[in-house]
């Protein structure tokens, strides 16, 4: 399919009267700024790497998970 290029002002204007404009968006191109992802290498004790599996087994999730969400509540919290 072939995409329909239309000026922004008659983008605006579907989009006020409440059409459907999505067939415009190029979905393909699109990013969520500041949601990159980055490797981060970082070395934990046994003792923790242990804690973390079991609430992981506990969750159903990956070690991984657990440590972003933890790392997130963390830095959520500093922010307040």
């Amino acid at each position: 399919m072939k995409k329909k290029y239309i000026t922004a002002a008659e983008f605006d204007a579907k989009f006020d009267t409440g059409e459907d404009v999505s067939a415009h968006y190029d979905l393909e191109q699109a990013v969520r700024p500041g949601l990159e992802q980055r490797r981060v290498s970082v070395d934990f004790p046994a003792w923790m790497v242990q804690q973390l599996d079991q609430i992981a087994r506990r969750l159903g999730v990956t070690r991984q998970s657990v440590i972003k969400v933890f790392i997130s509540e963390k830095l959520k919290e500093e922010e307040l």
